[in-house]
């Protein structure tokens, strides 16, 4: 869900693959978020996290740095960093901990845990009533199982071998039971993504009783897919991927405009999102959307009166953003200082903090939503009505 210390090994990759946000001179710059025409979106403090802390072998510390974000049983879950680094590096505090928070509807604390690691990614899987967590984006990656009903301790498993993308895990989406989960920083280790040998995705399961998760790859990081966006004299037509930040997923809903049903998987760095039809069945099927600047998350509308829940990673806050919305619209947590080009000091000139977008799913153009109230920038994302 972030931008590490990988990234300098891929920019000169991802930089071909840029689509402009700005075409000026010959270059690509991000500019700051316009403002939306009509409808006027408000945020509101869901939950300050000053205060929170969580217990280390030093004493008790701050829990900081929330990103992903998880919906399971009516509340609300948000894993923490805490200063971790993406391969499990100890914090400036010598924390090696995550703290994974619940949340009930009001932002009151009801339970928390500690992982070892990074958690990147979080997920919900309502079949069997746990939380999956993934820990080290780049490198050294696992994944815990948590049961909250059961408030028992999260249980560690490892993968089955060496991940072949050569990179670590991420986010995490629940397709009909099938758990799936993005193949981040392909190249850490190894030769630099793309690569055809390198999943960009991986089916998981676990065994309760090895404490093991195996995985399969679903298909690669250059993979054909269909051209989706529907302004671009190659809509339609089959091209090659060349993924070298496969980050955030989602389930598109049934009542999305577009791909409906579709797991989508973001490319951060790409600045595009792959929805896959079916995906690891023998009819699966790709398609690549270009967007006009690099995302994080995602957030699909199902209620004019519901409201987006957002983390803040720098202020250390969770926000909630109401409309009114438009049933089946698509916003995403847009990142200027995440797109291969951005400069190593960011937010700077053209790169401005990250910021409310709305997304076409026709085209691939992200609006700059203008938000009245806290100011927030976005990063992990959740609608609930």
């Amino acid at each position: 869900m972030e931008r590490s210390a990988r990234t300098a090994k891929i920019a000169a990759l991802t930089a071909i693959a840029v689509v402009s946000l700005t075409a000026c001179g010959g270059k690509t710059t991000a500019t700051a978020p316009q403002a939306h025409h009509a409808t006027v979106f408000t945020s509101s403090v869901f939950v300050n996290a000053v205060g929170l802390t969580h217990q280390t072998a030093r004493g008790a510390q701050p829990v900081i740095n929330p990103d992903d974000m998880a919906y399971l049983d009516g509340h609300v879950f948000v894993g923490f960093q805490n200063g971790v680094g993406p391969m499990g590096e100890p914090s400036a505090l010598a924390n090696k901990d995550s703290t994974i928070i619940e949340f009930d509807r009001q932002g009151h604390k009801i339970a928390q845990w500690d992982v070892i690691g990074k958690n990147d990614g979080l997920g919900a899987d309502p079949s069997t009533n746990r939380l999956i967590a993934t820990v080290n984006e780049d490198g050294n990656s696992s994944v815990y199982l948590i049961d909250p009903a059961a408030g028992s301790t999260p249980v560690h498993y490892q993968y089955s071998g060496q991940l072949p993308h050569g990179g670590g895990t991420d986010d995490i989406s629940v397709y009909h039971g099938t758990v799936l989960i993005s193949a981040s920083a392909p190249g850490s280790t190894g030769k630099a993504a793309p690569q055809p040998t390198y999943p960009a995705v991986y089916r998981v399961t676990f065994d309760s009783g090895t404490h093991v998760a195996t995985f399969h790859g679903i298909f690669s990081g250059e993979a054909n897919a269909t051209i989706a966006n529907t302004n671009v004299a190659t809509s339609g037509k089959a091209g090659r991927l060349a993924l070298t930040d496969p980050d955030s997923s989602e389930i598109v809903p049934a009542f999305a405009p577009r791909f409906a049903g579709d797991f989508v998987l973001a490319s951060q760095g790409d600045l595009e999102q792959i929805f896959v039809h079916n995906p690891g069945a023998s009819n699966q099927s790709l398609s690549a959307l270009k967007l006009s600047g690099p995302v994080d998350d995602a957030a699909f509308v199902s209620d004019p009166s519901g409201a987006i829940y957002t983390t803040d990673n720098v202020a250390d806050a969770i926000y909630k953003i109401t409309g009114p919305f438009v049933k089946g619209s698509t916003f995403v947590a847009v990142t200027p200082c995440d797109a291969g080009n951005a400069p190593a000091t960011c937010p700077g000139p053209g790169f401005p903090q990250n910021y409310l977008g709305q997304l076409n799913l026709q085209t691939g153009a992200i609006t700059g939503i203008a938000v009245h109230g806290v100011a927030t920038a976005p990063k992990g994302m959740l609608f609930l009505p």
